[in-house]
């Protein structure tokens, strides 16, 4: 039932063809051009195997194309949300992370953020997607989307946090951040 995605598959062939079919389509009908640098960001952000912040995805790109900016990617990668090939990442750290869309991929995940380090495992767990749909339907809501954040310290950090004998004070206590998140950011 749980499925731990410490990896996750990026597209490949047919797939990888159909992210770039969408993504020309969409801007054919905001009336965009295809360009050579859109194009270097739009293979270099299917490739990535992670989260990418825009400071990451355009030091990958830069390695290919040394004169592409930071607005373009920031840009592209803002053209790519808009479009539902890339979602979108706000894990309480004040950075925006981007990775490929849960529509795009047609595989859906969940997300453990480690407070401490910013370690993000991605997960599937069956028995929380049923039991969202039982709650929704006794509320008599349709889900048209969601995302499942939890926030805590990792295996490593607690061992780390054990070993220093920190590991009961409170968080904002040990780097001024809130020992709390807000799952809907």
């Amino acid at each position: 039932m749980f499925h731990e995605m410490t990896r996750r598959e990026r597209p490949r062939g047919k797939d990888l063809d159909a992210l770039h079919a969408r993504l020309e389509a969409y801007m054919k009908r905001k009336g965009l051009r295809s360009t050579s640098q859109r194009r270097v960001i739009a293979d270099t952000f299917f490739k990535s195997p992670k989260h990418v912040t825009i400071e990451e995805l355009l030091a990958a790109v830069r390695e290919v194309e040394p004169r592409v900016g930071y607005a373009t990617v920031y840009r592209t990668l803002k053209l790519f949300a808009e479009c539902g090939i890339a979602a979108e990442r706000h894990f309480g750290d004040g950075q925006t992370r981007y990775e490929l869309s849960d529509e795009s991929t047609h595989t859906h995940h969940d997300h453990l953020i480690c407070v401490e380090c910013g370690k993000i495992v991605e997960y599937h767990d069956e028995r929380i997607e049923d039991l969202q749909e039982d709650v929704a339907n006794r509320f008599g809501f349709r889900i048209t989307s969601h995302k499942h954040e939890i926030y805590g310290e990792c295996s490593d950090c607690q061992r780390k946090l054990a070993k220093s004998g920190r590991s009961d004070e409170p968080r904002s206590s040990r780097r001024g951040l809130p020992r709390t998140y807000s799952s809907s950011s």
